[in-house]
């Protein structure tokens, strides 16, 4: 397989056409916005369905309509175009249906700005609409995991009847480097979608897709059965990397997406320098892999665990809930855009380790 050198986004966009995913709805906000300036060329090509909506609330019902039918759906948004689809993603998540959503993340809150950023960790993972639901949340470091993990979403999306989303910050969108799509795609066998989807009822007893359950019985058995599939989630798709964990670390990163390839930069400038640090990659934020980290920090040497993001913190609570007081959990980010630099983090770490290595002062019983 050839190599191609591609833009983040427009790698993205190639990936989902070639597992299928050809009925794309969508509304232009930066910095995805290739995603659907190649998909408008690319489409027709595949015979596949194109359509810009009036706005992001359009896009969030056409995906639900599509999903219906049984079709492989997807759209592309950055942001506030994310949030104002959340009232249509709880409904296709109660509805049990199947889609893909990629969030190329910018900063924020409000319309912030286009610069990159990682400050949408909670609405990706905690659930950005109402009532009890989750997504299944995959977070790409590099342009190829991005076309691999945007293939696999199509495949985890129709295997748990679940929306998956994919996060980005706008760096993976943005910067360009080699890919390759396999020369034919190939996925396990999934389960059918005779049983539900909406194919026309000429022949058969008709179906409804819905997310409304007047009878609160009937609402509760829905809401069990999706917990059911969120924890075959867990149990499953808990996906990692560790990058040069050893038993000499007296520091152990948690960093996701391309900030944690800056903590790589930093742990290999590190260890020239005599200091051994370890970096935890969280692949997927929904199941968060909790058991793998955990036996990561329980570690003798481990001293200190510290999550690096671009946000005010928002994974940290994920990291300290797994942490549950056995090590003490430091943060260090930048915000609004800025991406922290490998000396920033650098001397925080060195900061850190000095801290943590000064005597406690003493002071005289009752001062």
């Amino acid at each position: 397989m050839a190599k191609i050198l591609m833009k983040g986004n427009e790698a993205i966009a190639e990936a989902a056409l070639r597992a299928g995913g050809n009925n794309y709805f969508c509304y232009p906000i930066t910095p995805q916005s290739e995603v659907a300036e190649y998909l408008a060329k690319r489409m027709p090509e595949v015979g596949g369905v194109f359509l810009q909506a009036e706005s992001e609330v359009a896009v969030g019902n056409m995906l639900f309509g599509a999903a219906a039918s049984g079709k492989r759906v997807f759209t592309t948004s950055s942001s506030p175009g994310i949030s104002l689809m959340q009232e249509s993603i709880s409904y296709i998540a109660g509805a049990q249906l199947p889609c893909v959503l990629l969030n190329i993340m910018r900063g924020g809150p409000g319309l912030g700005g286009i610069l990159p950023a990682q400050s949408d960790y909670f609405q990706a993972t905690k659930g950005g609409g109402h009532g009890d639901y989750r997504l299944l949340v995959l977070a790409p470091s590099t342009i190829q995991e991005a076309v691999d993990l945007t293939m696999l979403a199509f495949h985890l999306s129709d295997k748990y009847r679940n929306p998956v989303m994919l996060i980005g910050d706008g760096m993976i969108g943005q910067m360009m480097e080699p890919v390759e799509f396999p020369e034919k795609y190939v996925e396990d066998e999934l389960p059918g979608k005779d049983d539900w989807a909406l194919t026309g009822a000429k022949d058969r007893e008709k179906r409804i897709v819905k997310s409304l359950f007047l009878d609160p019985l009937a609402l509760e058995i829905n809401n069990h059965e999706l917990y059911k599939k969120y924890e075959l989630m867990k149990q499953n798709e808990a996906r990692y990397e560790c990058y040069k964990i050893s038993a000499k670390n007296k520091v152990l990163i948690v960093s996701y997406g391309t900030m944690a390839r800056i903590c790589q930069t930093v742990i290999d400038e590190l260890e020239s320098e005599g200091v051994s640090v370890g970096l935890f990659r969280p692949i997927s934020l929904f199941p968060f892999p909790e058991k793998e980290l955990r036996k990561e920090i329980l570690k003798k040497n481990v001293g200190t665990v510290l999550t690096v993001e671009m946000s005010m913190g928002q994974m940290v609570e994920d990291v300290e809930k797994v942490a549950a007081g056995a090590k003490p959990v430091k943060f260090f980010g930048r915000t609004g855009g800025i991406v922290p630099s490998p000396d920033e983090v650098k001397e925080n770490i060195k900061e850190m380790i000095r801290q943590d290595a000064a005597p406690a002062k003493r002071t005289r019983k009752g001062k």
